[in-house]
C-alpha cells in the first residue's frame, strides 16, 4: 500500500492540523509515554541544502520515538557530486529506511520525489516552495501562546523567497485569523499565492503593506523572517533591501503588552538581542516545539495513521 507523503501545508485539513497539533501536546506533556514506538525504525535524512534546526530535530525526534537516523550527509560526498539524479537517490535509500525527510534547493524537489518511493517521504523544505513541518510546529506555538481563532498575525520579511511563510500562510486558511503581509515591494508573496488566499478566504482575511508601523499595535502575533540572500539571483538586489525590516525594543513600544514575537530562525539582524530578554519573545520556544511536534507528525506517518493528510500531487 502506498503510504502518504507530507508534501505541503495545503494537503492539511484544519481537522488533520489539530490532530497533529493535540497529540504534540500530549507528546509535549510525557514524552516518555512514546518512547519505544518505533524501536526498529530506520529515517532516511536526505538534506541537499544546510540546516540546523530542522535536520536536529527531526533526528531528535526519531530517536525520541525509539528509531535511528540514517544521513545521506554532504552532498559534496554523496552520488550526488558523480551526477546521480535525484529520482535515483530516493530510489536507492528508500531500499535502507522506513521513511525519508528531505529538503533540496530547487521548488517542487519533493514532490517529484514522492513520486518514485513507497515509504513516506516528508518535505522539509524545497526551494522557495513549502515547509509543511515548520508550518505544523509554528502553528503549535501561535496556540500555545495566542489561539488559532480570532487571531490577527503579522508576517515580515523576505515573503516572496520565504518558503515557511507560504506555508504558514495557506495554513492559517483553515482558522479565523487576519493575515497582514508585511514586506518592500520587491519581496512581496508572488501573485499566485495571493491569488490561491483570497480565493480560500473570501479576501478578507489578507491585507498586504510596506510598513509594520500602522499594523503593529492590533497584531497578536508577529512573525519575522529574515531577507534569505542565498535565493537572490542577483546581489545587487539583496543589497538594496538588506537589513531594511528590522525590530528592537523600540520599535515594540507600540505593540500590544500580549504580542507573541515568532522567527523560524536561524536570525541575521531583523531582531535585535535585546528583544530576547523580553515576553514577547518565542523564537526559542517555537525551535523546541519542533521535537514533540515532528514526532507526533513522525509517529502518525509512519505507523500507516489515516488520520492526516494524503498522498499529494501539489
Amino acid at each position: 500500500m502506498r503510504h502518504d507523503h507530507l508534501i505541503t501545508s495545503k494537503q492539511l485539513s484544519r481537522g488533520d492540523i489539530e490532530t497533529v497539533l493535540d497529540y504534540a501536546a500530549e507528546i509535549d506533556a510525557d514524552p516518555s509515554a512514546v518512547a519505544d514506538r518505533h524501536a526498529d525504525t530506520l529515517l532516511g535524512l536526505l538534506f541537499f541544502e544546510p540546516s540546523t534546526r530542522t535536520k536536529m530535530s527531526f533526528e531528535t525526534a526519531m530517536k525520541r520515538l525509539g528509531g535511528d537516523v540514517v544521513d545521506m550527509g554532504s552532498v559534496d560526498s554523496s552520488s550526488v557530486k558523480k551526477g546521480e539524479t535525484l529520482a535515483d537517490t530516493v530510489r536507492v535509500i528508500e531500499g535502507y529506511t522506513d521513511g525519508l525527510v528531505l529538503r533540496h534547493p530547487k521548488q517542487g524537489a519533493a514532490t517529484m520525489a514522492s513520486e518514485f518511493v513507497d515509504v513516506p517521504l516528508v518535505n522539509a523544505g524545497d526551494g522557495a516552495g513549502h515547509h509543511p513541518t515548520q508550518t505544523m510546529l509554528d502553528l503549535y506555538t501561535i496556540r500555545e501562546n495566542a489561539g488559532l481563532d480570532d487571531l490577527t498575525i503579522g508576517i515580515m520579511g523576505d515573503l516572496k523567497y520565504g518558503r515557511t511563510v507560504h506555508s504558514l500562510a495557506y495554513a492559517l486558511t483553515n482558522f479565523d485569523a487576519q493575515q497582514h503581509f508585511i514586506s518592500p515591494e520587491s519581496l512581496q508573496l508572488p501573485r499566485e499565492v495571493v491569488y490561491d488566499l483570497h480565493q480560500q478566504q473570501d479576501g478578507t482575511g489578507i491585507k498586504e503593506h510596506d510598513s509594520l508601523e500602522g499594523v503593529l499595535p492590533s497584531l497578536d502575533v508577529l512573525y519575522v523572517t529574515r531577507i534569505q540572500r542565498e535565493r537572490f539571483p542577483d546581489e545587487n538586489e539583496y543589497q538594496k533591501v538588506a537589513g531594511e525590516y528590522q525590530i528592537d525594543a523600540e520599535t515594540l513600544a507600540a505593540a500590544s503588552d500580549e504580542l507573541t514575537v515568532m522567527h523560524p530562525l536561524p536570525r541575521v539582524d531583523e531582531i535585535a538581542p535585546e528583544i530576547d530578554e523580553t515576553h514577547h519573545a518565542a523564537y526559542f520556544e517555537q525551535a523546541h516545539n519542533g521535537v514533540p511536534v515532528r514526532m507526533a507528525l513522525l509517529d502518525l506517518l509512519l505507523s500507516d495513521d489515516t488520520r492526516i493528510g494524503g498522498d499529494s500531487n501539489e
